[in-house]
């Protein structure tokens, strides 16, 4: 049965879908089946697997809201081993539906349910907040994963964000745990660099990944061409980065 992980902070601009989208496709490289789900209503994961929102027949919120089967929003996608399913604007309204259904927290539990089986990864990019959406997301989750920026604001909300999971653990997931913490936006020349290491070290000892993610021009312009950075250019450095991430990111499941 699949593994869930959430990717998450509820801070914007960490590199959070960056991650979900070549996280996903650097693991499904290495032979493992993997689905990403899209549960964040700007898309941007749909977007950066080359998926034309226009075209989408069924996609997460009619999973999440209509209780449409799983599968029908599953698109399988053109690189290996990675299925997806997408997000649309509908989404953004989702939250507010989702307050009058029962068993709200765990509508993408149930959802999931059906499609486990047939994976052995599946991670959910998660919206920048901590509302129903990411509730649900926790719910359904093993383990979260936190890409943080190298910047001076990195810690900011990360306080609130474990005290949503304890909150999760103690109600609804008592067996959620934080699968690791990214550092994403690296740059070793700056003092100001290995400060935050140091205090994300610190907030969670033992659960900062070795390897980190630079800026690299190519994981910028990747999503504009709808493919993950090791498929539009295998040899840049965001590109090697993500690959080294996803054998670490395995090496630890063992």
């Amino acid at each position: 049965m699949a593994k869930t992980v959430s990717i998450i902070n509820q801070k914007g601009g960490v590199g959070k879908t960056t991650t979900a989208v070549n996280l996903s496709a650097a693991i499904g490289a290495l032979g493992k089946k993997v689905l990403i789900c899209d549960i964040d209503p700007q898309g941007n994961t749909t977007s950066g697997y080359g998926i034309n929102k226009r075209a989408i027949k069924t996609a997460a919120y009619d999973v999440l809201i209509n209780g449409e089967p799983t599968a029908d929003a599953i698109i399988h996608t053109k690189f290996k081993n990675v299925d997806i399913m997408p997000s649309d604007i509908n989404l953004a309204g989702a939250e507010v539906e989702m307050i009058a259904l029962e068993h709200r927290e765990s509508r993408l539990k149930s959802a999931l349910a059906s499609v486990w089986a047939q994976y052995d990864y599946v991670f959910l990019d998660c919206p920048p907040s901590l509302g129903l959406i990411t509730i649900n997301a926790l719910c359904a989750s093993d383990s979260f994963l936190v890409p943080i920026q190298c910047e001076y604001y990195a810690l900011e909300g990360l306080a609130q964000l474990m005290t949503t999971v304890r909150q999760i653990k103690r109600l609804y997931n008592p067996h959620i745990e934080l699968e690791g913490v990214l550092l994403t936006m690296y740059d070793g020349r700056l003092n100001l660099t290995a400060q935050v290491v140091e205090e994300v070290k610190k907030f969670f000892p033992k659960k900062v990944y070795s390897t980190t993610i630079p800026r690299n021009v190519r994981l910028s312009e990747a999503p504009s061409f709808g493919e993950p950075v090791m498929y539009y250019d295998r040899n840049s450095k965001g590109a090697q980065s993500y690959a080294a991430f996803a054998e670490e990111f395995l090496k630890k499941q063992r």
